[in-house]
């Protein structure tokens, strides 16, 4: 499925879906997914329903479910070139210099 064309609420409400499919399919309550992931049952109530939904919530109901190496694969570079290996590999090795400070005298 291509998310590209989506606006962000619109994606998280298809992954919010999708993730009370995969605990449905699971055969697990709500209460069993979010005593597994440390988190509140509401909590888990809002995120399904796309609501208030945090980065760590997700994270943990992803290990919970078994799913963080698809999480684990988000922004992994894209090196389809040896130019694409040599830029990403220089880009990692660059070092931030200080600014310089203008003299008030």
């Amino acid at each position: 499925m291509d998310l590209s064309f989506n606006k962000p609420g619109e994606v998280i409400k298809r992954l919010c879906a999708r993730l009370r499919t995969e605990r449905l399919a699971l055969n697990m309550t709500q209460a069993d997914l979010a005593g597994r992931a440390g988190i509140g049952t509401n909590t888990l109530s809002n995120l399904e329903a796309g609501r208030n939904v945090g980065l760590e919530a997700v994270i943990r109901v992803a290990i919970a479910l078994g799913r963080i190496k698809e999480l684990e694969g988000l922004f992994l570079p894209k090196l389809d070139t040896i130019e694409d290996i040599q830029r990403y590999e220089s880009s990692a090795k660059r070092i931030r210099t200080k600014k310089k400070r203008a003299d008030h005298a």
